[in-house]
């Protein structure tokens, strides 16, 4: 089958990647339907901050100049709402579905997740949440150091120059010593760990006060999922696995936990979100509050923050139960596990039903996205 593509503005990247089909927005199932307003002002939050040029967490590809004439359009607007917000998308991007040269538009979801706390160590409270080490360099995407593995992102500074740095189990067996602080406790390793995965967390006090932690780095080595190793060592299906069936896993085995979480060489560096206001969303890579059901987290190496996508397919409410998603979301995240020109993952908010319908969604999914066209 010949596939009509458009190559023009894409990145060597993600020309290597995908094609890119035309369409037209009749062909996007129940457009007329999603909630054009939402999405609207989750894109002008993107768009606030791209124009103020604040620094992104996790940088992206660089934005093309017909993204920021559009920001600019959409600065100009207080708000919009209904059919308003539908014509903005519809007058300022085209439609092209996203066909991956390997494999297919795969969906998972993410949140932040909320557990008990204290800012000492105690009995009860003795996993530590650390800050970022001074010692730590992280690496602009495409820059490598002198004798360190290119597909690291990120270094240790030493008297010496620069060498890897430490893996998950170096850092747990203390090979940073006093150089990252705590920043605050929790009770169990897998809450930790799950902290890592989702990059943000929200702490309850033994007096009732939240505090939020926010990523501050990492130290560059590989992602590893440990959900797919205990499907490959047959202790659950895929089919089976939930976040509650995870972290029951994780405290009734301990000490194969604590081997299990260490495949994951990835470690993650927070800091104290005080600035965020309790309605608000954690921090995503483009470094502005997340957006409940419209922030996206795609592959930074292959699409700048901003971009408007369009999703098809199924949002979960349990194994058995799902409804319909045909949502546009807008490119505000990205993650370690997101990789691929088709492959996403759905911010659901915050605490434990988010978590659970996070943890049920890892779904085959059609990705259109809206490449900005030119303002006249």
């Amino acid at each position: 089958m010949t596939i009509a593509v458009s190559t023009a503005g894409l990145s060597p990247a993600l020309a290597e990647k995908a094609h890119l089909k035309p369409l037209a927005f009749h062909d996007l199932a129940d457009w007329a339907a999603d909630d054009h307003g939402a999405a609207f002002q989750a894109f002008r939050r993107s768009c606030e901050a791209l124009l103020a040029k604040q620094p992104e967490l996790r940088p992206a590809q660089s934005l093309s100049g017909n993204l920021i004439a559009i920001c600019r359009k959409a600065l100009a607007e207080s708000a919009l709402s209904g059919a308003k917000a539908r014509r903005f998308f519809e007058t300022h991007f085209r439609p092209f579905e996203i066909i991956p040269k390997t494999g297919e538009g795969f969906l998972t979801g993410y949140y932040e997740p909320e557990f008990k706390g204290s800012r000492e160590p105690s009995a009860q409270y003795k996993i530590p949440l650390l800050d970022r080490p001074d010692d730590l360099v992280t690496l602009a995407k495409g820059e490598t150091l002198p004798g360190l593995d290119p597909e690291l992102q990120a270094a240790r500074k030493t008297a010496k120059g620069y060498e890897p740095y430490p893996d998950r189990a170096a850092i747990e067996e203390g090979a940073l010593g006093k150089k990252a602080k705590p920043v605050v406790y929790v009770r169990e390793p897998g809450e930790a760990f799950i902290i890592h995965v989702q990059g943000s967390a929200r702490i309850r006090l033994e007096d009732g006060t939240i505090i939020r932690v926010a990523y501050a780095g990492r130290n560059g080595r590989p992602y590893t999922s440990i959900g797919k190793l205990l499907v490959r060592r047959g202790e659950m299906t895929l089919e089976e696995m939930t976040l509650e069936k995870l972290m029951g896993w994780l405290r009734d085995h301990p000490t194969e936990a604590r081997a299990l979480m260490r495949r994951n060489q990835s470690y993650i560096f927070f800091r104290e979100a005080a600035e965020l206001a309790p309605e608000q969303g954690p921090i995503g890579g483009a470094g502005i509050p997340l957006t409940p059901g419209r922030s996206l987290a795609v592959d930074r190496n292959l699409w700048s923050y901003g971009l408007p996508f369009w999703l098809e397919g199924q949002l979960p409410f349990s194994l058995d139960q799902a409804e319909p998603l045909a949502r546009l979301m807008i490119a505000q995240d990205t993650g370690s596990a997101i990789l691929g020109p088709a492959r996403g993952d759905f911010f659901f908010g915050s605490g434990h039903e988010a978590g659970t319908r996070a943890g049920l969604l890892r779904h085959t999914t059609r990705f259109v996205v809206l490449r900005p066209h030119p303002v006249p």
